[in-house]
């Protein structure tokens, strides 16, 4: 049987690997790279986000995602979320994401990555309601996603939408880049109800902010920094803001040719070392 995310044994904040660090691993080698890095769990991405990135069947009881569940087992790795539902003007709920989020639930996972493509914000609302109510049906919560790039671009966007929204079973996500990006404070972290906080992605960033979307886009996908506390942005201060408690999943993908397996090592090492300047105990337990 699958470990809940929030009660992965001995473990004070899980320390997860989402799947943009290492996007050139299918689902199943993610898994094993996580256990061999050293991670307590790991995101899944089941929806790919562009064309250029491969094609594999991750919908539903593939011989893949057999394999997949298989190895989360035998490796003992949480399963935070899944990704990534987009909600568009043409969305249609069920027909659209009830097979992902069946698969996602066969998985283990808890939570669902969900990003906000709609200028609509009314009609993107409705449709954050109906996701929420077929992933309750599974034992998952759908999580907005503010981005820059997207039509939520910014905490105080993504709050509005939840709470007009008013379903028990949603989150706001808070990716450290976005945040930042956003010029968003830890203010304003700490105005969001905590129970809107189920997990938070982290990583750092260059100094300089891009000045344009196709920029913006480029950084987040192919060239943000490790979280070491080397970038600009102060991830100690907005760790701080959040809950103690929740996963925190590192999002980093970089610019360095290096295997899977050391990047992986390497965006740990430097995750534990943020956390432990935040006061966060990420250790196992005695």
């Amino acid at each position: 049987m699958r470990i809940p995310t929030a009660d992965v044994v001995g473990i004070a904040r899980p320390i997860s690997l989402a799947p943009l660090t290492v996007l050139e691993l299918g689902p199943d080698e993610m898994v094993d790279c996580a256990a061999r890095a050293g991670f307590d769990a790991v995101g899944l991405r089941l929806i790919r986000a562009t064309e250029e990135e491969p094609l594999r069947p991750t919908i539903g009881m593939t011989p893949l995602i057999r394999e997949t569940r298989r190895r989360l087992d035998d490796t003992g790795l949480a399963l935070v979320d899944i990704e990534v539902l987009r909600l568009t003007p043409q969305t249609r709920v069920r027909h659209d994401y009830e097979a992902v989020v069946e698969t996602g639930a066969y998985l283990g996972s808890g939570q669902i990555l969900v990003t906000g493509n709609d200028p609509d914000h009314a009609r993107l609302t409705d449709r954050l309601g109906e996701l929420a109510d077929l992933a309750a049906d599974y034992g998952l919560t759908p999580n907005l996603e503010p981005m820059p790039w997207t039509d939520v671009v910014n905490l105080q966007q993504a709050a509005a939408i939840v709470t007009r929204c008013g379903h028990p079973n949603l989150g706001v996500l808070v990716d450290a880049l976005h945040y930042d990006r956003a010029l968003n404070t830890p203010a304003d972290l700490a105005a969001l109800p905590a129970e809107w906080i189920n997990y938070v992605q982290i990583c750092d960033g260059v100094a300089e902010r891009p000045k344009t979307l196709d920029a913006l886009r480029y950084q987040g996908r192919n060239a943000r920094l490790f979280p070491s506390g080397a970038g600009n942005i102060d991830l100690v201060a907005m760790l701080r803001a959040l809950p103690s408690s929740v996963p925190v999943s590192i999002e980093a993908p970089v610019l360095w040719q290096a295997p899977a397996l050391e990047r992986s090592r390497a965006a740990l090492r430097g995750a534990r070392e943020v956390l432990e300047l935040a006061g966060t105990d990420c250790r196992h337990s005695a």
